[in-house]
């Protein structure tokens, strides 16, 4: 018998998960320990991160027989709103009240009149809702789901490579901290960075962080020069021209789009690019029966959805991986949803001289898209 050590990280709580396992037999005992104690969870792996959030209850490992259910009642109990990325996982984006693209999340978590919202994302959408909703609870079901685009850009090498370019105004892409929109002008995403450039007076310099990628696409499509932070998110730049292009030879009639955050020797491959929410609106305009999805591939469950009799291909990675999937939206799972509203947490705190700095920024974003 040997065993798998797991630790995750809930709040500022260690918890240990210990996951027997046989060579001659699949794992049928699986739990967690939490302190002293050794919660049994007589299932599958697959819900190891269930038993270790009821480890932090302190209790059994509790999972409601329909957990679409449970959620929607919790919902009605608390006034609650779910948010959810199209990068999250299918079940997490059939649960959700608003599904999209970090401008649409912005905007309708800016709206919301509910008294909770639960953010099915990454940890920098989260704070954004807390940033524009400061008497608002704002939980996220794994503080863990972070963003390697916003870990590329720390706030104090950020801010001594602003100190460089005085004159500048520094436009920043939404995928990054608190801390990094409080030292921004104005906030951005891929749905409106250039439709925000071009409304920058020519004369004016710009810093534009913390995405080089989503950068050089802003530069080409509006003819300005920036400086760029160099940023990049791991799974954009992961994609593998060498197998696009083969797989353009096995499907000649499918049509390349891709998410602006990609890499340049990709994004020549595509004849629309966009962002996520304009990926969608273009596979359902298209007359085309096929396309080849160059992002993140959660958005082809909605794409699925919105136009059953087209064939969505995500773009492959480098290696013989799942690496297209970003490991940081996929922490999030059904049964965390359901146990972050059953604690009300984990839950999204902030200095509230960080968020009132990053509020403007945001606001700015907001007034001019």
């Amino acid at each position: 018998m040997v065993a798998c050590l797991i630790v995750e990280r809930l709040g500022q709580q260690r918890i240990k998960s210990r996951v027997p396992f046989d060579r001659d037999r699949p794992a049928t005992g699986l739990g967690v320990y939490f302190g002293e104690k050794y919660y049994n969870c007589h299932t599958s792996p697959a819900y190891l991160h269930t038993a270790v959030f009821a480890a932090a209850l302190d209790r059994p490992t509790a999972v409601p027989h329909d957990l679409f259910a449970a959620i929607r009642d919790l919902k009605r109990e608390l006034n609650a709103v779910i948010l959810a990325h199209y990068y999250q996982e299918s079940e997490i984006q059939d649960i959700a009240d608003y599904i999209g693209d970090s401008l649409g999340l912005s905007q309708q978590a800016a709206q919301t009149d509910a008294d909770v919202i639960v953010f099915a994302g990454v940890h920098f959408m989260a704070e954004t809702a807390k940033i524009l909703n400061p008497h608002k609870q704002v939980l996220l079901p794994d503080l863990e789901a972070g963003c390697s685009l916003a870990d590329s850009c720390p706030a104090s090498e950020f801010a001594a490579f602003k100190a460089r370019y005085p004159d500048h105004l520094v436009i920043s892409y939404i995928n990054c901290t608190a801390e990094i929109k409080a030292l921004s002008d104005i906030i951005c995403t891929s749905s409106n960075a250039v439709k925000i450039v071009q409304q920058i007076p020519p004369e004016q310099p710009i810093i534009f962080a913390p995405d080089r990628n989503l950068g050089r696409y802003v530069m080409q499509q509006t003819g300005r020069e920036m400086v760029l932070w160099d940023g990049s998110c791991i799974v954009h730049e992961t994609f593998s021209e060498q197998k696009l292009v083969q797989l353009q030879v096995q499907y000649p009639e499918a049509e390349v789009i891709a998410h602006p955050e990609c890499e340049p020797p990709l994004l020549r491959h595509a004849s629309f690019i966009g962002s996520t929410t304009a990926l969608l609106n273009h596979v359902q305009r298209s007359d085309r029966a096929a396309f080849i999805v160059a992002t993140e591939p959660g958005i082809l469950h909605q794409m699925q959805k919105a136009e059953p009799q087209k064939q969505f291909i995500p773009a492959p990675p480098e290696g013989n991986c799942a690496c297209n999937e970003c490991p940081h939206m996929r922490l999030n799972t059904l049964e965390k949803l359901y146990f972050c509203m059953k604690t009300r947490s984990p839950e999204i705190t902030m200095d509230e001289s960080v968020r009132s700095a990053a509020l403007q920024p945001i606001q700015r974003m907001l007034a001019m898209s």
